[in-house]
């Protein structure tokens, strides 16, 4: 298998008003009105995480966020309202196009980026040999943990939706919470791996390299 690099990172600074700025909405639409919308779309800088900010108690009530992600397919995820704090996507967006919520705000909220990001997800060969070595690269100042999953959205047998998929942390306790270049290993072949930003204004480049062929 050919070396399959991935990039996550540098991100702009987080906001947590950049989709919407604060308002107190009704039951349906927010308005995205921040300094990434036009109209009525957000564009990010990069695939990330998105952040809804509350100053009430929202607990209750159901946030539906919908846009598209790295390759541009349309995405959608429900997400439970914070307390007088915050909630995060689990889907990295690349543009937001819509955002709901399912009863009147208790309180002023916006919606913004957090600093968090995942890279790409790298696909493995299940027929080829298990052993994968890995090596990370950081650039600037990171936090960056490597992750992977058996779960397959696309398995035509098992399929995971994709909001669903589960993600592990490396079983390699070096490529969790690392701020530097680190070469690892798989010793068994997960479905896929991917590098996740947790914070910083630097990037990671993850090369991947499942060591063998399929055999003939």
């Amino acid at each position: 298998m050919r070396p399959v690099v991935v990039t996550v990172g540098p991100l702009s600074a987080a906001s947590a008003n950049a989709i919407c700025l604060s308002q107190t909405p009704s039951a349906g639409a927010l308005t995205i009105n921040g300094a990434s919308a036009s109209g009525g779309v957000a564009t990010l800088d990069a695939p990330r995480r998105v952040l809804i900010t509350t100053t009430g108690n929202e607990s209750a009530k159901t946030f539906v966020i919908t846009g598209t992600n790295l390759t541009g397919n349309v995405v959608s995820e429900s997400i439970t309202g914070p307390n007088a704090s915050t909630a995060s996507s689990i889907i990295d967006y690349k543009t937001v196009t819509s955002i709901t919520i399912s009863a009147t705000a208790a309180a002023a909220l916006t919606v913004g980026t957090s600093s968090v990001a995942a890279s790409a997800w790298v696909r493995f060969d299940e027929f080829a040999p298990p052993s994968i070595s890995i090596q990370c690269v950081a650039s600037g100042t990171v936090n960056y943990t490597v992750q992977q999953t058996l779960d397959d959205p696309n398995s035509p047998t098992s399929p995971v939706q994709y909001t669903s998929v589960s993600w592990f942390s490396s079983p390699d306790g070096n490529l969790i919470a690392a701020t530097g270049n680190i070469q690892s290993n798989y010793a068994f072949m997960p479905t896929f791996a991917r590098i996740l930003l947790n914070s910083g204004t630097g990037s990671v480049t993850g090369a991947f390299i499942q060591n063998g062929n399929v055999q003939s």
